[in-house]
């Protein structure tokens, strides 16, 4: 039963990232300098950056659930909160690091931490629904 919460919680992170990059996308595209093809990314076609993007994301709930059960974190309001603690805590200032020695613009950023830490939210509250 936990690989199939693992399973749905990583469908559901990943749908918010769908939909998180669906609304942002024209500020994305602009801000991350991504090659354009009418409108598109021109790697848009590629279904590889999905398979990569939803194994790993698959491989974080994974994790997330293995430290909510440590943590005994089965309340959905506290899978929600930790969750994007998580995100916010733990991922964000990688992102941040990395972004900021790359010279990355600051609007990129945002948009990635703001996936990030509200994909996690997402992930720890599936994870603690079930």
């Amino acid at each position: 039963m936990e690989f199939i919460n693992v399973i749905v919680a990583a469908i559901g992170s990943f749908a918010f990232g769908a939909l998180w990059y669906s609304v942002l996308a024209k500020l994305w595209m602009e801000a991350s300098g991504v090659p354009v093809k009418d409108g598109k990314p021109a790697n848009n076609s590629d279904p590889m950056p999905y398979i990569i993007g939803l194994a790993v994301t698959v491989v974080a709930a994974g994790m997330m659930r293995h430290i909510f059960a440590g943590a005994d974190i089965t309340d959905p309001i506290r899978g929600l909160i930790y969750g994007g603690g998580l995100g916010l805590f733990i991922a964000a200032p990688w992102i941040t690091t990395c972004y900021g020695f790359a010279a990355r613009p600051r609007a990129l950023t945002l948009i990635d931490v703001g996936y990030a830490t509200g994909g996690s939210a997402i992930m720890g509250l599936i994870l603690t629904l079930f």
